[in-house]
């Protein structure tokens, strides 16, 4: 009897370090997309930009892991979990921290991609005037809606411009107002999707730009996103170009900060410090693709405002200026 227990328990132990490997395997190759999202090809399908989009819900894929991990009574796969657990604390933990304290040379500013088909533009006027910004950003504004937003903001924004499908109103004066061509190769004249205003503010000019890039589709053969990749780059060169020094972009730009797509503004402006603000669908946002970046000041907080008519949830964030 004793020869029989002394035999089983080295086996026991020997099978005890590979149980769970599989899990082990699966948190592994969590961490590692992570960790080396860069690392994953665009040339098939811009698999790599597909997969940044939605980067953050790869957090999601732990808890079911230590579920099984804890039912697997598996030593192995636990400790394999605190790899992938590491990386989304590194890329996003600064996201779940509080929003800093309002300063004052802070400006609040709205984004929203109002909807070419939204029902009650008035009432979506109203609500983001609730929010007191000193900006707001609108796109898909088509001309059978402009008076109602115009009528609507009138009075605590009377400064407006705008420029094809876009607008910026805001508290402060306007000036140099002008399109700012954003259009993809083989896209008709009329397309107009980016105005620059510079905004005259108590705490000096800020150049504002508001752009609405196009859009992106999921398909069988992967994510067709080579027209926003284009718009982007236009985008980036244009604040490049820009002499003004503080800059704050507000746009439905269809891509996350994750997003490589997007490079050519991301590597140029600042991002949120603060809040996820997933945006799209309205219905259960998935992705925040409605940003607001910054060049030479800081978004210290963003995060979503409750629905309106539209298939975007308004974002607000908190831009501090030098």
């Amino acid at each position: 009897m004793t020869s029989t227990v002394q035999e089983a328990a080295p086996r026991w132990v020997a099978r005890w370090p590979v149980r769970g490997r599989v899990l082990a395997a699966c948190a592994v190759l969590t961490a590692v997309l992570l960790g080396f999202h860069r690392a994953v090809p665009n040339a098939v399908g811009r698999a790599g930009s597909l997969l940044e989009s939605f980067l953050p819900w790869l957090g999601a894929v732990v808890m079911p892991l230590l579920g099984l991990a804890l039912l697997r009574r598996s030593a192995v796969a636990l400790v394999a979990l605190l790899l992938p657990v590491a990386a989304w604390t590194y890329l996003f933990g600064g996201l779940l921290l509080p929003a800093p304290r309002p300063g004052a040379r802070d400006l609040v500013v709205v984004q929203h991609n109002v909807s070419d088909e939204n029902a009650d533009p008035a009432g979506t006027a109203r609500a983001l005037a609730d929010a007191e910004p000193d900006l707001i950003a609108l796109e898909e504004l088509v001309p059978g809606a402009l008076p109602a937003y115009e009528e609507a903001l009138g009075e605590d924004f009377p400064y407006h411009a705008v420029r094809g499908t876009v607008g910026l109103w805001s508290r402060h004066p306007l000036g140099g107002v002008r399109l700012v061509d954003i259009r993809p190769r083989g896209v008709q004249e009329d397309w107009s999707r980016g105005l620059r205003a510079v905004v005259r503010t108590p705490y000096g000019d800020v150049a504002a730009y508001v752009a609405h890039l196009p859009s992106v589709r999921v398909r069988a053969g992967g994510l067709a996103s080579a027209r926003r990749d284009e718009s982007a780059g236009l985008l980036g060169e244009a604040v490049a170009a820009e002499r003004v020094r503080t800059v704050i972009l507000l746009g439905d730009l269809n891509g996350t900060v994750d997003d490589r797509g997007l490079a050519p503004l991301t590597s140029r402006m600042n991002v949120a410090e603060r809040g996820f603000a997933f945006s799209f669908p309205a219905g259960l946002p998935l992705a925040r693709i409605d940003q607001v970046m910054a060049r030479s000041a800081t978004v210290g907080h963003i995060r979503t405002l409750s629905a309106t008519g539209s298939d975007h949830l308004p974002v607000v964030a908190r831009v501090t200026l030098p």
